[in-house]
């Protein structure tokens, strides 16, 4: 099965999700992220869309305290993938649809808190996601959108060395802030557990030369990594 019409292609996690899940287990260690969004939002007996859930990492964590959740996700065999966790963790309560960010398939005024992280909400490009969060979220409910910090941390250096076509933090940074949105800096990290772990997923987030430098000259199994949670109350 092809994913859904009008998705945008995730080059890591579609191509390399083994490799992806090594990443997932190794950010945020000292849950310093999680933290920055539970002050940001209270989800506890509450509906949480995971929007651009990928393999379904982080919908056990959100079922802890949700009385529902809802992933989403135009990949058909991530979608599987995520399907296949929740039935392997025992998980009640949460379930998994494909669709994308620019048609999410949920009715209007139907979920309290959206969780977006590194999937469809990059700045420039994403204003019919942005149309899309206003219709699903409830009055009062709030959307976290989460990415990276280009203009500080080890990563965020890397991360400007690899993408520089992409828009600069500043002008990010600006896209957000006039639309409403807060931003929270959180120096979340990555830890590893082996540095062979370390150096697959530089590989599958760089191309080869700009991965070969950095496996070069980064020593060790943790990387300085600085994300930006923005945030926004319906």
């Amino acid at each position: 099965m092809k994913p859904v019409a009008g998705a945008i292609p995730s080059p890591n996690i579609w191509h390399h999700t083994a490799t992806y899940e090594l990443e997932n287990r190794a950010a945020d260690p000292d849950g310093r992220l999680w933290a920055a969004m539970e002050a940001r939002a209270d989800w506890t007996d509450r509906v949480v869309l995971d929007l651009g859930c990928g393999t379904g990492f982080h919908l056990p964590r959100f079922a802890e305290r949700a009385s529902r959740v809802i992933g989403v996700e135009p990949h058909p065999g991530l979608c599987r993938l995520a399907e296949r966790r929740l039935r392997t963790h025992g998980v009640s309560g949460a379930e998994v649809r494909s669709g994308t960010a620019q048609e999410i398939p949920l009715p209007d005024s139907s979920v309290d808190v959206v969780h977006a992280r590194w999937a469809y909400f990059f700045g420039r490009g994403c204003e019919p996601g942005l149309v899309e969060l206003d219709r699903v979220l409830r009055p009062g409910g709030t959307a976290l959108v989460i990415d990276n910090d280009g203009s500080r941390s080890t990563f965020g250096a890397w991360f400007r060395r690899g993408y520089p076509h992409l828009d600069s933090p500043t002008e990010t940074e600006r896209f957000w802030s006039i639309r409403g949105w807060t931003l929270d800096r959180v120096d979340m990290g990555w830890r590893f557990a082996s540095r062979a772990d370390l150096e697959a997923v530089v590989r599958i987030e760089f191309k080869p030369e700009v991965a070969d430098e950095i496996v070069r000259h980064h020593e060790g199994l943790e990387v300085d990594y600085a994300v930006n949670l923005w945030s926004r109350t319906h």
